[in-house]
């Protein structure tokens, strides 16, 4: 089958995160069982306007807001079989211009992210993702990646019957992994993209009222500045990483005693799983959604619903090593249940199944 993938990033754009990463892996996966993949998204400086990654053809077309027309043009153009239709915010409304099938992925809701886009933006934003798009959509197959996920999904209007969870998978760690030195520090650490609604200043506050403790910040993107500003009375206690190569963010991972998520809002947690495999429990907000998903509440990590509950939690869990230790080693046995091959095997599946529906429906 010819496959289109619709997505307003790839993994090679600066602002490229776990969405991006999901979408890529089971396109990977389809790919490899010998489908065609066309992977269509946004064009920037860094990035070829075509290429080709692991059996993906990439066409990168439009900005940050031209990228949703120019991609239905590709529809038209291309003539898929099958159409994944990736929601960040608001989807390509690909259902408009093919009678094929098309399933619409989203990760999570975003209620909580459209204020940053301006008061006009963020009503407009929130009534296509809300209103519009759950009307156009009737009827089609959705796809997101947590219970929490599907629950506001349903809550805009979406049939339930219409929703499949296909978690996320996890990259297996890097073959070698440098060792970094001990500094004879406790090492909080977050895997994030900068962007306001992910509240790296929660994790800040944390690291500042806590003695002989480092947070590490992993990741970049457009909010770094005002985090650096935010930072500066804190001196060495907040390092800043930007954007690392896979095996030294194991390296982080791996020497860190907690991770920190305290995210707005989350459709999974990718870094969650990620931390995990080092044995490195996880602190996030009940309220994100998807962590509650990816966090088994006082087995692989603590849930909690506050800034001041954040700061508690990670020092009770500084002060019981112990209980660290085994957080931990629960959150590493969690952690070997994701993988991207039983991710894209799902999602294979329920193409073929959308598919076969549409031919039967068809004849």
């Amino acid at each position: 089958m010819k496959i289109l993938l619709m997505c307003w990033r790839d993994l090679t754009h600066p602002q490229g995160g776990g969405s991006e990463r999901y979408l890529e892996r089971v396109g990977e996966y389809l790919a490899a069982q010998g489908h065609q993949i066309i992977y269509r998204t946004a064009s920037h400086t860094d990035a070829p306007r075509t290429s080709v990654r692991n059996g993906i053809k990439y066409e990168r077309v439009g900005g940050k807001f031209t990228v949703y027309p120019w991609g239905l043009f590709a529809v038209l153009r291309h003539r898929p079989d099958i159409v994944i239709d990736t929601q960040n915010g608001i989807p390509f409304f690909a259902k408009l211009v093919t009678k094929k099938p098309v399933i619409l992925l989203t990760h999570h809701c975003h209620r909580e992210q459209w204020p940053v886009a301006g008061p006009v933006l963020a009503r407009l934003g929130w009534w296509l993702e809300s209103v519009l798009a759950p009307r156009v959509y009737r009827g089609s197959q959705y796809v997101t990646v947590s219970e929490a996920s599907a629950d506001d999904l349903i809550v805009l209007g979406v049939n339930e019957a219409e929703i499949q969870i296909i978690e996320n998978g996890v990259d297996p760690l890097p073959e070698k992994t440098p060792l970094l030195v001990d500094d004879g520090l406790i090492h909080l650490v977050t895997l994030s993209r900068l962007v306001p609604h992910k509240h790296i200043e929660d994790a800040m506050d944390t690291v500042a009222s806590l003695d002989g403790v480092v947070l590490d910040v992993i990741g970049s993107g457009w909010w770094e500045d005002q985090l650096r500003a935010y930072a500066a009375p804190l001196g060495d206690k907040v390092v800043f990483h930007g954007q690392v190569t896979e095996d030294y963010k194991h390296a982080l991972l791996q020497r860190a005693d907690i991770h920190l998520m305290p995210s707005a809002k989350e459709g999974w947690g990718l870094a969650v799983i990620e931390a995990a495999q080092h044995g490195v429990p996880s602190i996030g907000y009940r309220t994100a959604g998807g962590l509650c998903d990816s966090i088994r509440d006082g087995e692989t990590g603590v849930l909690v619903d506050t800034r001041g509950q954040l700061v508690h939690a990670t020092r009770e869990l500084i002060e019981d090593p112990e209980r660290r230790r085994i957080l931990g080693e629960n959150a590493r046995k969690w952690a070997t249940q994701f993988s991207w091959e039983k991710t894209g095997a799902r999602f294979a599946e329920l193409i073929d199944d959308v598919v076969a529906r549409q031919k039967m429906h068809d004849q």
